[in-house]
């Protein structure tokens, strides 16, 4: 990447992270209610892994899709306000925290059931090959989708059909409580791919340009038409898996290990070394975004609640036809 894209990347990444911050306050708050999974520790994965497509190419999430959404191109906004249940939302206030999309983008949205985009992107990816378009599709899913039915189906269909698809884990090292040192007899979710004999890679997780080289690898080998590519995403969650969670599985030396390889230090200690950016410019585009979070999180709260005349909209089953 050159100095203006590390650049972008950098503001990207502290914008992930302020917005997962600043909902997590709400939260305390009692502002917004319900429940949200938070990418605190994980932006590199999801803003170095977009970055290498091209900007028409599609996006599959998860449950943790903040970071993902928002590194595609999201509106702070929109989707403050969705987290606020207003009208303005991208799902107008009905989705909440796990089901947003935009197809304007290209993000093809979250999901709160895990691997449950998994086959969605599988099928997105046949679209395109199909209908020839040149564009590929990014999967995301964590360590715990890995050992569902879905994963195992999709990306043996993915391969066996030669889709143009990258399927990306997020291995944060836990599903929910359960370390993969507990639920995985092999060394990594990588492994697993070699069942269906597409190439992978795992990665560090926090390095930007590691996640970066990485996916765009995959991305040429998928828009060439040699298939999928499982790429691994070696990282960490600097949070509870929601809301709720006060992490009393993991230790605090662990943690702190951690936390000493966060990938937005990493990445500003590269920027200054490497004579990208001085201190105020690391200052301005902090500045910069917190902007753009005031305004965000303004828009939610001056935002109109959902019309309740429009409650049946978007449903799929009416129980009045029902009785």
């Amino acid at each position: 990447m050159n100095p203006e894209q590390l650049l972008h990347c950098y503001g990207r990444m502290l914008l992930i992270r302020r917005f997962e911050e600043t909902v997590q306050a709400l939260f305390g708050e009692g502002v917004i209610v319900g429940t949200a999974h938070f990418c605190i520790g994980q932006e590199a994965s999801a803003v170095g892994a977009i970055q290498a497509l091209r900007p028409d190419d599609l996006v599959t999430s998860n449950h943790r899709g903040h970071g993902h959404f928002l590194a595609k191109g999201a509106d702070p906004k929109r989707l403050m306000a969705e987290l606020f249940g207003k009208a303005t939302g991208y799902s107008h206030g009905r989705g909440g925290s796990q089901h947003v999309a935009d197809f304007s983008i290209g993000f093809l949205g979250s999901h709160g059931i895990t691997a449950g985009m998994i086959p969605v992107a599988t099928g997105a990816a046949l679209s395109q090959k199909l209908l020839a378009t040149g564009r590929i599709v990014l999967c995301f899913f964590g360590d715990g989708a890995s050992g569902q039915g879905a994963f195992h189906e999709a990306v043996n269909m993915g391969a066996v059909w030669g889709l143009p698809i990258v399927y990306l884990c997020e291995n944060n090292l836990y599903a929910m409580s359960t370390s993969t040192s507990e639920s995985f007899l092999l060394g990594s979710v990588a492994e697993r791919a070699a069942a269906y004999g597409i190439p992978t890679a795992s990665v560090d997780g926090n390095d930007l340009s590691a996640v970066y080289d990485a996916v765009s690898d995959a991305a040429r080998r998928a828009r060439d038409g040699e298939g999928p590519t499982l790429v691994e995403s070696l990282t960490y969650r600097q949070c509870g898996h929601s809301k709720s969670d006060k992490c009393l599985y993991r230790t605090k030396e662990e943690e702190q290990r951690w936390r000493e390889r966060d990938p937005i230090t990493r990445l500003a200690a590269r920027l200054l070394d490497d004579g990208i950016a001085t201190e105020q410019d690391l200052a301005e585009i902090a500045n910069s975004v917190e902007q753009e979070i005031t305004a965000a999180v303004t828009f939610a709260r001056e935002s109109p609640e959902p019309d309740p005349a429009t409650v049946t909209e978007g449903v799929f089953s009416d129980f009045d036809g029902m009785l």
